[in-house]
């Protein structure tokens, strides 16, 4: 019987994701706020209906590629080229602010001879973003194509690279059997190959869609989901870049084609019936109840306080330094808030090498949650559309 309760698991999973959705967006909120809640409530945090398990980690991080591999189908490579070098810009000022603040925030609760390598460390756990909510978000609200989302998509991705910089430097100093200057060819080997192979495929790929004169178009969406499990695999396996950039960069290589709206669509069904509302419950999942101290309660706050105001400012005040407006600024930065799965790998990461102290487990784990549900909520504060907004001029 216990070798069925996935059934249950996955059931319950769906039909929560779907009327805490409803009721979020009876609160003019985005359904993606419901599906995160409907995973603490059932999850081990509150009712204790379902727990975390490898299924539905795998279909978790299945999910998320889904939702980059989409994301990568409706970005314009052009208009992701013009957001490149302030994406970049964007980024490593997304990274240093929320690294130093960080950093500054666990000295005042961590003293002592190793105490600078962890605190080092938290503030690396709040430089990562998971773009995936907000992905899901500006989809939701038709946002998508602004030019405030495709700077968020491209500077996100250049935040998985710098992270993985920080992170490999970091453990590094920690772990003597990390080569840090291979990782570093290695992340530099990825972008080589994405840019050539993307030219390459993305030609296979339009003359295939342009003469394949067979009837039926299902070949193409299966193919297309393949190609984009095959680059999310090659990109962790082979160069050590996060899966989701991987399955990103294949979006890339076939938005544009003529068969790009069908695979799309295709993709949007499975998405939706199945792996993204997984990929949003099981960060809810991972809540355990907790027991608050007064001190600990006062961290957790200042924390997500931190964590919330470095990535507004970090990246707000890169966008400003780009020329961009006020208000895409703010929407930026809000964007790019969310820490979702990422953190939690990095944090995990930290611990197995004895980095995150107990005293920042905790706090960080409520930290990434807190930041997950509030950034749909953000986004649609900032996203209110008014006459003469540079987002939709040509949206």
């Amino acid at each position: 019987m216990e070798s069925y309760r996935y059934l249950l698991d996955i059931a319950l999973i769906l039909l929560s994701t779907k009327l805490f959705g409803l009721f979020s967006k009876k609160l003019r909120m985005p359904s993606v706020v419901g599906a995160l809640i409907a995973g603490i409530v059932l999850g081990p945090a509150f009712l204790n209906i379902v727990g975390p398990s490898d299924l539905i980690n795998s279909l978790s991080e299945i999910g998320v590629i889904v939702l980059m591999f989409a994301a990568g189908l409706e970005t314009s490579v052009s208009d992701l080229k013009k957001a490149g070098l302030k994406a970049f810009i964007i980024a490593v000022l997304g990274v240093l602010v929320p690294l130093g603040m960080g950093y500054v925030v666990a000295s005042f609760y961590n003293v002592g001879p190793e105490a600078w390598l962890h605190n080092l460390f938290l503030g690396v756990i709040l430089t990562a973003t998971s773009v995936g909510i907000t992905v899901e978000t500006l989809k939701e609200m038709g946002c998508m194509s602004t030019d405030s989302g495709n700077t968020i998509l491209a500077a996100a991705v250049i935040d998985d690279v710098l992270g993985i910089v920080a992170l490999t430097l970091v453990t590094g100093m920690a772990d003597s059997s990390v080569d840090i200057t291979m990782v570093l060819l290695k992340i530099l080997a990825f972008f080589v190959f994405s840019v050539v192979a993307g030219v390459i495929l993305h030609k296979a790929f339009a003359w295939w869609f342009n003469h394949d004169s067979r009837g039926g178009l299902q070949r193409y969406s299966i193919v297309s989901f393949s190609f984009a499990l095959l680059m999310a695999y090659a990109s962790e396996a082979f160069f050590g870049v996060a899966d989701i950039t991987g399955s990103f960069v294949a979006g890339l290589i076939i938005s544009g084609t003529s068969q790009c709206a069908y695979v799309e669509k295709r993709i949007g069904t499975l998405s939706y019936m199945l792996i993204t509302p997984i990929f949003f419950a099981n960060i809810g999942l991972k809540l355990s109840p907790v027991h608050l101290t007064s001190s600990l309660l006062i961290l957790v706050v200042v924390l997500c306080i931190v964590a919330v105001v470095s990535k507004i400012i970090g990246c707000g005040l890169g966008a400003l330094i780009c020329k961009y407006s006020p208000k895409q600024c703010i929407r930026i930065g809000c964007g790019m808030v969310s820490r979702g799965e990422v953190a939690l790998i990095v944090a995990d990461k930290g611990m197995a090498l004895g980095l995150l102290p107990e005293l920042f487990v905790t706090p960080v784990l409520l930290c990434v949650v807190f930041t997950t549900v509030v950034t749909p909520i953000l986004l649609k504060l900032v996203y209110k559309k008014e006459e003469n907004d540079p987002d939709f001029v040509n949206a």
